[in-house]
């Protein structure tokens, strides 16, 4: 496929992402996005704040993350005056790991359900619909994400879970990015294509799996986009 085409065709798809949050967004007020400042999540800040620049951002700060991510969100966060929300666990990392040493190694499973799940869903709870950059091709487990979608958290709350960028390609998300020009996190220089915590990413193992690089290959979700239990 020729540039022209790409750009033809990305053009087409941001224009369908911008129907959909002037839909969902404007004049709502109860509308929120999470951003783990990785290309597609910050994509579809930049083009949400152009619709609602005080719309809540929000970022998991499990306190494990690479120097550089939070750099960058930092960057970010000032460059275009995000209303960032920064979602703290209970514990501190220090006070985690003196109660229970190195989860992350231990056990990951319940590292992510206390650093990451437990207060996002929390504050997600707080909100009627919530945005995320998830791509349908960015691991098998995601191959039957839906654009919309109700999401049942702890409780039963439920909220409309909506990812407009489900059927977007890594290709189509970097030429976006350029195409608006969005600086990119660092950390893809390095070679690296999905980015968490840093005791649990690492390069790539498969080269045709972006997420192979997480939880050394453990697990491929952190819990935050699986239903709770009924």
């Amino acid at each position: 496929m020729s540039l022209q085409s790409i750009s033809t065709e990305v053009n087409a798809k941001l224009d369908a992402v911008r129907a959909v949050l002037a839909s969902e967004v404007t004049g709502k007020g109860d509308v929120c996005l999470t951003c783990s400042f990785q290309a597609e999540d910050v994509l579809l800040t930049k083009l949400a704040i152009a619709i609602d620049p005080r719309i809540p951002i929000l970022f998991l700060d499990t306190g494990y993350h690479f120097a550089e991510t939070c750099a960058y969100r930092d960057r970010m966060a000032r460059e275009w005056n995000l209303n960032l929300i920064e979602l703290l666990p209970e514990k501190t990392v220090a006070e985690q790991e003196a109660e229970h040493g190195l989860l992350y190694r231990s056990a990951p499973d319940r590292c992510c359900g206390l650093r990451k799940v437990e207060p996002l869903f929390k504050a997600v709870a707080g909100y009627r619909a919530w945005l995320t950059g998830l791509r349908r091709e960015q691991a098998r487990s995601r191959t039957a994400l839906e654009e919309r979608a109700i999401f049942a958290l702890p409780g039963g709350k439920q909220v409309l879970k909506l990812a407009p960028l489900a059927e977007w390609t890594t290709r189509e998300v970097w030429h976006a990015c350029q195409q608006l020009d969005i600086p990119l996190l660092p950390l893809y220089e390095r070679g690296y294509t999905s980015i968490g915590c840093e005791p649990c990413t690492t390069l790539p193992l498969d080269p045709n799996d972006p997420r192979s690089g997480r939880w050394a290959g453990q697990k491929v979700e952190c819990g935050i986009h699986i239903q709770a239990a009924s």
